[in-house]
């Protein structure tokens, strides 16, 4: 087997970079931890998804073959993301008057419609938590028969002092989550920094299963711990998330499945947060948040995705009017050099430009180094405009037909399969063949126009085609397109 290039990542679990070796040559199992399905998406998830989107793809590109797991939450999650409340789905199926799986299906629905507008691939295996009841029973009768859990009136906690190495995801010791716990808990549990790995649930409870300790809700941490266990198996290679997961879910994760006996996740990935106005976190529980369907009324769906991966994913993206701007602009750029890219393939003369092929060889190799750097997407982005201002440079000239094709290829292989822009087609969401031949015919109007002397129809219809972001160039050769 030919070696796969080296990755080095950011590994939470050991506060550093290490080079990324998977248990079984060549393959990757994955889990990326989904989102609770009560309501629609917001940027904050798309950041999630959309980073760890990427991280898959490179994988692939580079020749791992990915079991890409990520789970939907639709029951267990409760309102102050602890042991406490009502369940966030119960909630939401009262306030809309429908069943809890209604609700779990129509927002389960429109997350993936979201997902797919933005490119996110779809998982190898999508679990759902109310379709695993039984592993997460079986998982804490595990952890009962070895001492790490206790029942108390149909509820089932996890003892964390059980554990001595609670704590080493998120580096909080056990000492020192004990203050401020002590109010508002459970009289019952044994230690107030125990956590509900099954939840009793009284007649008029909407989301209820029979079990061992009477009839109930599995806790939320669980979930994710069954799931993976299940469809990646022991020690399985990356666990990712959103860093404000790291603790308590992540950390209640590793705890319940190592205690239980199971080897959890070698490498451990988070991604950072959207920041709106002031740097706060966007958040539903907040209610500071865009819905992604509300942005798509306003902003390409490939704006939005470039907008995220110009940010690292383990660093802030800030969401305000001038970046999305910027995203815009940039994306454009990219874009629209596709588009020439397409539109003089056909009419070119068949041979190599050298000077571009080397500048592809060289922009490719750049790229290739930032994704395998803790997969640097803003670097990645970077070296795609550097290829594009040479392309540019060298449409000024003649470039032979064999490098417009190697050129393009680089752009749908760099920017389309790992960065996963530029959509399904061509031209960024466009059919290039349609756009290309309905410009032709404005163009030819627009002539027209010029040879009647009719500048006013000819400068309007120029202009109606600058607001969606093509330009008309007037050249020697005659009148040529370009998306801004």
């Amino acid at each position: 087997m030919t070696p796969l290039r080296p990755i080095q990542l950011y590994n939470t679990l050991a506060r550093a970079k290490q080079t990324f070796e998977p248990s079984t040559p060549g393959r990757v199992g994955m889990y990326v931890c989904g989102p609770t399905v009560y309501s629609d998406a917001h940027l904050g998830h798309a950041k999630a998804q959309v980073s760890f989107d990427v991280i898959r793809r490179y994988l692939e590109h580079v020749g791992y073959t990915v079991r890409f797991v990520s789970n939907i939450t639709d029951v267990g999650h409760l309102v102050d993301d602890a042991d406490e409340g009502d369940d966030k789905i119960a909630k939401r199926a009262v306030l809309e008057k429908l069943e809890p799986m209604e609700v779990a299906d129509k927002y389960y629905w429109s997350y993936f419609a979201d997902m797919d507008r933005l490119g996110v691939k779809k998982p190898s295996v999508t679990p759902r938590a109310t379709g695993h009841i039984p592993e997460q029973i079986a998982l804490i009768e595990e952890l009962i028969a070895k001492g790490h859990a206790y029942e108390i009136g149909g509820n089932v906690y996890f003892s964390v002092t059980s554990f001595e190495d609670y704590g080493k995801l998120s580096g909080r010791r056990l000492e020192d989550l004990e203050i401020g716990t002590r109010e508002a808990v459970r009289e019952e549990k044994r230690d107030p920094r125990d956590f509900a790995l099954w939840k009793h649930a009284d007649p008029s409870h909407l989301m209820r299963w029979e079990s061992p300790w009477g009839t109930g809700f599995p806790g939320w941490h669980i979930e994710c711990s069954a799931m993976s266990l299940k469809y990646l198996g022991d020690g399985f290679d990356i666990h990712g998330g959103g860093l404000d997961l790291q603790f308590p879910h992540h950390e209640a994760e590793i705890a319940q499945s190592e205690a239980a006996g199971h080897p959890f996740a070698r490498y451990w990935m988070h991604n950072n947060m959207v920041t709106v106005q002031g740097g706060e976190k966007m958040s539903k529980s907040k209610g500071n948040f865009t819905t992604l369907k509300d942005l798509f009324e306003r902003f390409d769906a490939m704006t939005l995705r470039f907008l995220l991966v110009s940010s690292h994913y383990r660093s802030i993206t800030e969401f305000s009017e001038e970046p999305l701007k910027a995203a815009h602009s940039g994306y454009s750029r990219l874009r629209g050099t596709v588009a020439e890219l397409e539109r003089r393939i056909p009419e070119a003369q068949t041979g190599k430009t050298e000077a571009l092929e080397r500048q592809i060889t060289h922009y490719s190799e750049l790229f290739e180094s930032a994704m395998s750097d803790d997969f640097n997407t803003p670097e990645a982005v970077a070296a795609l405009f550097g290829l594009s201002k040479e392309v540019n440079s060298a449409l000024t000239g003649e470039v032979g037909k064999d490098t417009l094709e190697n050129t393009l290829k680089a752009f749908h292989t760099l920017g389309g399969n790992v960065l996963g822009l530029f959509g399904d087609s061509k031209a960024g969401g466009q059919n290039p063949e349609m756009l290309d031949t309905l410009l032709e015919l404005v163009m030819d109007s627009r002539t027209h126009y010029r040879l009647n002397k009719q500048w006013s129809k000819s400068d309007a219809l120029r202009d109606q085609l600058q607001k969606v972001g093509i330009t008309l160039e007037d050249t020697a050769q005659g009148t040529r397109w370009k998306l801004e």
